[in-house]
């Protein structure tokens, strides 16, 4: 990193540092009327006694004309980055651009499971550090998100994805996952609404079993993030849409592309200027990156998911199953989540289809048979961005300060923790965290590729 480091860096330096924080004064000092309400049973009591209102989860504010970094896409990922920025490195000049609202994209519509039990051991190690973060999220950002360790089950239906489970369990026992493969009548104690006969079309053979996976609310994710981002001073702001990045002294037109610089963005609300923008933005990865001219080996695929009529819990456990491309889990409430693996062709369309009400159907039938009588309430669709390797791109590129953490398929919410903490470690210090090393853009041009469909090929 050279030149817009650099500026970064200095525009970050100790005096600028202690005006920002002396900006901010009591919004994030010890005792400041502005510190972030805590939220207790306690309070709950005396704000309801008393009828006051609870403030805000975070401000809307007035968009300035400069930042010391700009994150497009405000979901978990962007929001998670911003959060770590200002908590771990104390920088606060930052604001996040989304096109419409918080968590509209991938964040508010992924079926919001967890866990760490991964193929490779780059993505184990990396995905079981998000799972601890998700762990602990709870009391760290002073909100419920209503994290259930209930366990994951990926189902085998043949010989040769028993072999596969066998592999992925002694990669994770390496890796010191909990993670093990279980017989049939093991699968049928946790699961007792599965058919593990052999009379089915795909009989069950066994399963690799990941006791601490399991689900968490999304939404309470990106609030959680928003709201420790806020009262440390970064500002969001929705309905901001980047038409263009600026850049100067690259290879290609208006100074973009390899060689080149960041300055800022271009937006609806007008141009921002900065020396970091880090792209954030899932199923419109590419979009962004087009704009700094940098080319991304992405492609974007539907994601479609859809959700039953609540009925009493009987499903405990996550239930996967690969050969059947879908997967199914069980709310607090009762409804059934279902998904499948993505659309087979690319586009940006989130329109839900027949065809994949129809199919879905019928797998599931297939795992549980008891289950044909109750009504599907509702199907949606998201955009996923596929790499080759079904593995992210994360880190710098070719154009100075600009930064990408795209690239995540059917599984970014699962890394939303870790990523926006490598991320601000990257953004900080310049240099690429050793946890996210293994995939920087480059690894595409060298031939060094993660390879980690064995463990991603269903989306969820």
């Amino acid at each position: 990193m050279v030149s817009g480091m650099a500026t970064f860096r200095a525009a970050l330096s100790s005096a600028s540092l202690g005006s920002v924080r002396s900006s901010l004064g009591a919004r994030v000092g010890s005792g400041g009327a502005d510190k972030p309400p805590r939220y207790s049973a306690a309070g709950l009591f005396i704000k309801g006694a008393r009828r006051e209102e609870w403030p805000r989860v975070w401000r809307e504010v007035d968009l300035a004309r400069s930042y010391d970094a700009i994150i497009i896409g405000g979901g978990v990922h962007g929001l998670a980055t911003a959060y770590y920025l200002a908590t771990n490195h104390g920088i606060t000049n930052v604001a996040v651009l989304d096109k419409a609202y918080l968590g509209s994209g991938g964040s508010g519509r992924n079926t919001a499971i967890v866990r760490s039990n991964y193929l490779t051991p780059e993505g184990v190690a990396f995905y079981d550090r998000s799972l601890t973060l998700y762990n602990s999220m709870s009391t760290d950002l002073n909100l419920n998100v209503m994290f259930s360790e209930r366990g994951h089950m990926t189902l085998a239906h043949t010989d040769g994805a028993l072999r596969t489970m066998n592999w992925r369990a002694e990669v994770n026992k390496l890796q010191n996952i909990d993670s093990s493969v279980i017989d049939p009548a093991e699968v049928k104690k946790l699961a007792p609404s599965l058919d593990v006969s052999g009379d089915t079309r795909y009989p069950i053979l066994g399963a690799l079993y990941h006791p601490p996976g399991g689900t968490i609310r999304h939404d309470a994710v990106v609030w959680g993030y928003a709201r420790g981002a806020d009262h440390r001073g970064v500002q969001m702001h929705q309905r901001t849409e980047v038409f263009d990045i600026l850049c100067e002294g690259g290879d290609g037109p208006d100074g973009k592309g390899p060689g080149g610089r960041v300055t800022g963005v271009r937006t609806n609300r007008g141009d921002i200027s900065a020396p970091i923008v880090v792209n954030c933005t899932a199923g419109w990865a590419t979009t962004i990156s087009d704009m700094a001219g940098v080319r991304l080996p992405i492609t974007t695929h539907p994601l479609q998911a859809a959700v039953t009529e609540p009925v009493k819990v009987f499903l405990p456990t996550v239930v996967v199953s690969g050969s059947l491309h879908v997967y199914v889990s069980q709310t607090d409430r009762g409804e059934l989540v279902f998904g499948a693996s993505v659309d087979p062709y690319a586009t940006y369309s989130m329109k839900g289809s027949l065809e994949f009400t129809e199919e879905l159907a019928g797998h599931v039938l297939e795992l549980m048979p008891g289950i044909g009588r109750m009504r599907l309430l509702r199907q949606w669709a998201g955009l996923c961005d596929m790499t080759p390797d079904y593995s992210p791109v994360m880190g710098f590129t070719p154009v100075d300060g600009f930064l990408c953490d795209v690239g995540w398929g059917t599984y970014g919410f699962k890394a939303g923790p870790v990523s926006g903490e490598q991320m601000a470690e990257a953004i900080a210090t310049g240099r690429t965290p050793k946890l996210i090393e293994p995939f920087a853009l480059s690894r595409f041009a060298a031939g060094d590729l993660v390879g980690e469909k064995g463990a991603a090929a269903v989306g969820h």
